[in-house]
């Protein structure tokens, strides 16, 4: 008689996790309460600290626990791994401590800090392909070839256990009632640990999987069925950039979770903000991703009853040129700032007629150019409370005559065409160039404009509020050579600093 096969045991998560092995390289990171951000959602919002850890992320659990159950003579022939950055910083750590060697293949796109983090703790670094799935690849190859191991960064039980090491301790730290706990989620290893270890222990919190919405390769795997295969994921959150999710991982996440959120680029960015405020620690865009997916919960669930929610905050390996595009997108992701465009008479007079319309709120951008009659196209960045507050003020400007284009969820001009309004005028006659410098307060760019004499036309405006103490106009006014000596004298007595540019090389390159 022939026995039938035996079913596959699935690995006991619980079990795995109670006696992973972290701790030799990892700490108990913070559960912080998030007061400023908990007072806006209403509701107590606490961040679980992974960012705090030796690498600044959470990968080194899950790359140590598997690693050290490694053989002496595995581990003699060493392990290769293919990483974004925060897991090839955890398996080089954990390298160095088992003293053995560590190749690590990374995109070429991977942000010069984690490269840079990785080569430190003596890992042989190889630069390879555009995406994870690239480095994926060469890495195996790598690994088949010199007989070392490769140590996957998610779809492995030891990984997805030491990972799971952070539900225990938010459990422990924190007994009290919970909504939901907020993973983000790449390959899906740390969903999957978290899910597994909080659905055994305490079933009744919420675990939630958040993906940027162009990089969600586990919510289309859960709407599939199985794991899926996407065509191109974003590249801004490069620490969860993966292209399909883990057999493994998605099982659990089949299981275990109890729903994914995705978010915007923009929301990321805000996010990132937010846990500034609070912490003045600057995270990585795939480590606030758990941020943002708390607050659209909390946004979408305003009306229900809300214990604590916790995020999860996984990595702070930042490349600090980033932060120039996080700082300008932030504000839009939490709809304090509107982009529009809007559409007014090339007359005398028309523009600050239009500027009065904006009322005292703080104007973050201001692009025109003059092109001729009948009309002229400003773009327009403003400063606002909330979304029902810009549609309010879109609602006074048209009842005013002027047509307005919302512009803060176009992509196109938030990347480009607020860089690249203005240019020549050919039409515009006797111009004359100038940068000026004012106190930045609400008002202070209308009161600037209070002060222009009418006698005279402008004919290019760009103003951009960079945070800094005072803002920064350049502008073009038409001044017949009649007007030169009174246009002086008004300059004198305008008490703004000024630079005329009218010969500046640039100027006559790109505005003449």
């Amino acid at each position: 008689m022939t026995r039938a096969p035996e079913p596959e045991r699935q690995p006991d998560y619980l079990s795995r996790i109670l006696t992973a092995r972290v701790y030799d390289v990892a700490i108990e990171s913070a559960l912080d309460p998030a007061p400023l951000l908990s007072a806006r959602l209403r509701a107590r919002v606490l961040l679980k600290r992974e960012d705090q850890q030796p690498v600044f992320s959470f990968k080194l659990r899950g790359a140590y626990n598997k690693m050290s159950g490694l053989s002496p003579e595995t581990l003699a022939r060493g392990v290769v791994a293919a990483s974004a950055g925060n897991h090839a910083q955890g398996v080089a750590l954990a390298a160095a401590r088992l003293h053995c060697q560590a190749t690590i293949v990374m995109p070429v796109t991977t942000p010069r800090i984690k490269v840079n983090a990785v080569a430190a703790r003596g890992a042989r670094v190889v630069l390879h392909g555009e995406s994870y799935d690239d480095a994926y690849r060469h890495a195996a190859a790598l690994a088949t070839d010199s007989g070392a191991t490769f140590i996957h960064p998610y779809d492995d039980p030891d990984i997805i256990a030491g990972q799971g090491t952070i539900a225990m301790e938010i459990l422990l730290r924190h007994p009290q009632p919970i909504t939901a706990v907020f993973v983000p989620v790449g390959g899906g290893g740390l969903l999957g640990g978290v899910a597994a270890y909080i659905k055994r222990v305490r079933p009744e919190i919420k675990v939630i999987g958040v993906e940027p919405v162009d990089a969600a390769s586990m919510h289309a795997a859960l709407e599939a069925g199985a794991p899926v295969r996407l065509k191109h994921v974003n590249l801004f959150a490069d620490g969860v950039a993966v292209k399909q999710a883990g057999t493994e991982t998605f099982r659990l996440a089949a299981l275990y979770a109890d729903e994914i959120v995705t978010v915007t680029t923009d929301e990321i960015c805000a996010a990132i903000k937010d846990v500034f405020e609070d912490t003045r620690s600057v995270l990585e865009p795939a480590g606030a991703l758990s941020v943002a997916g708390l607050k659209a919960f909390a946004a979408r669930e305003k009306s229900s009853p809300v214990h604590s929610l916790i995020a999860v905050t996984t990595g702070a390996n930042m490349n600090f040129d980033r932060l120039r595009f996080v700082a300008e997108r932030a504000e839009i992701g939490e709809h304090r700032e509107t982009l529009f465009a809007a559409t007014i008479p090339e007359t005398p007079g028309s523009f600050k007629t239009f500027c009065r319309l904006l009322g005292p709120r703080l104007v973050t951008e201001f692009n025109y150019r003059y092109a001729g009659p009948p009309d002229a196209q400003v773009f327009v960045g403003l400063q606002v409370a909330s979304l029902e507050e810009a549609a309010s003020l879109f609602h006074s400007i048209e009842s005013a005559g002027i047509r307005v284009l919302d512009l803060a969820g176009n992509e196109l001009a938030k990347q480009h065409l607020r860089h690249l309004s203005g240019g020549r005028a050919p039409h515009v006659n006797h111009e004359r160039l100038f940068r000026f410098e004012f106190p930045e307060r609400p008002g202070a760019l209308m009161r600037f404009l209070d002060q222009l004499s009418p006698n005279w036309n402008i004919s290019l405006f760009h103003y951009r509020n960079n945070g800094a103490d005072y803002g920064r106009v350049l502008t073009g006014i038409q001044v017949p050579p009649e007007d030169h000596e009174s246009f002086n004298q008004f300059l004198s007595n305008l008490n703004f600093p000024y630079t005329e540019e009218t010969q500046n090389p640039a100027a006559r390159l790109f505005l003449a």
